[in-house]
């Protein structure tokens, strides 16, 4: 079976966290503080605050605007629920809305008919490797003097007009195994902001501005020196790999674009997607479909079934989100990590190509 996704650790990561471990320096250390420094100076940052995941980024970047109770946070009603929930988890309101049908993600005017005196951040997520719409979000939040964070949890190295996702408001990353790059689970918060560069650094560490000196409530966020040590060598590679996700991207347009009832992802004309999931519409029968494509050894996904809308920890709000809730119908990711083979590429198209023209 081809599978959708595959972490890649090689010898250097091997030998780094080796290096770590002789070291017995196991907590958040200099092997840290050099994964933030080069990982802001790839994204085009003057901060970059390392955490233990993704989710825990976007729970800190809210925490450190002051989101609270009463409050309302404009999230996209397709993504991954951790979005909506870190609204929820400030006791704020995540509001739902839609996105576009071509990128997947989230729509500006969809956003806009949401806001209200109590909105107070927008985030929007670069969905599948692509970046959103997010010089549309900036005027927004420009406007109504509202935050913005992005969600960049799929997009590292993604860029918009030649900008890379997570420079444009308070960037949010996730590490997870999957990711275009890993470091086995981890995160980051990327900003411009030296204030708030400041606040997320003592929330991350108990709220500690001196050893046994606690100026507020803060956590043990803080991620390991292991983590680090995964990740300074991922980042190295991630322009390579994200190139053979595109250069496998573009074997499968090629392949599957004439084909009747499948569409192929949409790339905005000032992006550069990095395909964290190379994802399909199907006009019917999606699960039959990726049942089909198992039996011929193509590993397939539903990236993602039911919107946030309707799952049921938030059902009751009764919002509706009729694009998100027809492409949870729809959608299919085909396997495009740099671990496919030239060989499984091929495999990948023709099983399609069988299943699909009958």
């Amino acid at each position: 079976m081809i599978p959708i996704a595959k972490p890649l650790i090689e010898q250097d990561e091997i030998d780094n966290v080796v290096s770590v471990l002789k070291s017995g320096q196991l907590a958040q250390g200099r092997w840290v503080e050099e994964f933030e420094n080069e990982f802001a100076k790839y994204i085009g940052v003057e901060y970059a605050i390392a955490v233990v995941n993704g989710t825990v980024a976007l729970d800190l970047a809210l925490k450190a605007l002051n989101i609270k109770a009463g409050d309302e946070v404009i999230v996209p009603a397709f993504t991954f629920i951790a979005t909506a929930n870190t609204a929820l988890f400030q006791g704020a309101k995540p509001i739902f809305a839609d996105i576009d049908e071509r990128t997947f993600n989230l729509d500006p005017e969809s956003v806009k008919e949401r806001i209200t005196p109590k909105t107070k951040a927008i985030i929007p997520v670069h969905l599948f490797g692509q970046a959103a719409d997010i010089q549309a979000f900036v005027d927004i939040t420009e406007d109504h003097r509202i935050a913005l964070v992005e969600d960049c949890a799929q997009a590292h190295g993604a860029r918009y007009k030649g900008k890379r996702a997570g420079g444009f408001g308070i960037g949010t990353f996730s590490f997870y195994g999957t990711k275009n790059m890993t470091t086995g689970e981890g995160g980051m918060i990327t900003t411009n902001n030296e204030t708030i560069a400041k606040r997320l650094r003592l929330l991350r560490n108990h709220g500690q501005s001196e050893k046994y000196l606690h100026t507020e409530l803060g956590y043990n966020y803080r991620m390991t020196n292991i983590a680090a040590a995964i990740g300074i060598c991922q980042l190295k590679k991630l322009d390579r790999w994200n190139g053979e996700r595109r250069k496998n991207a573009k074997y499968l347009d090629g392949k599957l674009k004439d084909i009747r009832g499948l569409t192929v992802p949409y790339v905005a004309p000032h992006n550069e997607h990095v395909y964290h999931q190379y994802v399909v519409k199907l006009g019917k029968d999606r699960d039959k479909i990726k049942e089909e494509l198992a039996t011929k050894g193509v590993g397939t996904a539903v990236h993602y079934p039911i919107p946030l809308n309707k799952q049921p920890v938030y059902s009751k709000e009764k919002t509706e989100c009729p694009v998100s809730e027809r492409m949870a119908t729809q959608v299919l990711s085909l396997p495009v990590h740099p671990a496919v083979t030239e060989e499984q590429i091929v495999q990948v198209a023709k099983a399609v190509e069988e299943v699909l023209i009958r």
